[in-house]
């Protein structure tokens, strides 16, 4: 199954036969408290350094999130998908919990966008589908509802299967254009919880064999050496049937675990891509 996302001139391809797919997260001002301040200033400059360091490291798709406390969040997502699509022509995932903040960044963007995200609660799907049918994008999707975040991954299931059910059949939206997250849970507060999370993937894989993505970093809060964790969690997974990640593409470690899943699961044909990037490191250390 594969969930296409496109740019003004660019596509990617999201599935289990396809390369891994990284979505940069970095554009985004939570926790970083200079970048709150520039943005209530109306200042979006530090956004082009945070495009370019993302591609450097292999961003396929970009994360952007302009959720700043007592700042007009609807104007700062139009501002930002403008400038981020007068850069760069990779696609775009628009992260926001605010409806009127991802209409219009839709109504902006030039292509077709991910949408993050919905849960399965019947109020958030039926503000938030209308807006992905309507601007044909897709959709990540969370497995859990205004009662529960689902400890058992029979539930998370049962959840993804409700909202599969309701974009599909309520709203006309194809089921390749519904991306579930099968919440990632922190290890530091159970080791039983990413084990969770790894069952719940290949349930959803195996029964809706839709694509799956994840924020990566949350696997690994309140452990240390969690650049580690992440590369080992995100090489497992994707064996599993996840099939892309929210991640920090700045941080080589990860970027390689997942070029080297991708050789090794025979999803780089002839390991051109291993090799390429190698070259290219050899040549970066030789100048």
């Amino acid at each position: 199954m594969h969930t296409v996302l496109r740019s003004a001139s660019s596509e990617v391809i999201i599935g289990g036969d396809q390369p891994f797919c990284i979505i940069g997260e970095r554009i985004n001002p939570t926790g970083r408290k200079i970048f709150q301040e520039q943005l209530r200033a109306g200042d979006l400059s530090r956004i082009n350094i945070d495009v370019a360091q993302q591609l450097a490291g292999g961003a396929m798709v970009l994360d952007v999130n302009m959720g700043v406390p007592l700042a007009d969040e609807v104007d700062l997502m139009i501002q930002a998908v403008k400038l981020i699509q007068s850069i760069t022509d990779v696609p775009l995932c628009l992260d926001s919990s605010v409806i009127e903040a991802l209409e219009a960044g839709l109504k902006t963007y030039e292509g077709k966008a991910l949408v993050n995200s919905v849960t399965a609660e019947d109020d958030r799907l039926e503000a938030i589908l209308p807006l992905v049918k309507r601007y044909g994008a897709a959709i990540i999707a969370l497995p859990n509802d205004e009662f529960e975040i689902p400890y058992e991954p029979e539930r998370r299931l049962e959840l993804a299967r409700k909202i599969v059910d309701v974009a599909t059949n309520n709203y006309g939206i194809p089921i390749e254009d519904v991306v579930i997250d099968p919440l990632a849970m922190p290890i530091g507060a159970d080791t039983t919880l990413v084990v969770k999370t790894l069952e719940t993937i290949a349930l959803i894989h195996d029964e809706l064999g839709v694509n799956m993505t994840l924020g990566a970093s949350n696997v690994s809060f309140g452990m240390p050496d969690r650049t580690t964790l992440g590369a080992a969690f995100l090489t497992i997974a994707m064996r599993t049937g996840l099939t892309s990640a929210i991640m920090d593409a700045r941080t080589p470690q990860l970027v390689r675990a997942i070029k080297a899943g991708d050789l090794l699961l025979d999803r780089d044909a002839w390991g051109a891509s291993w090799i390429a990037a190698h070259r290219a490191q050899q040549a970066a250390s030789d100048s």
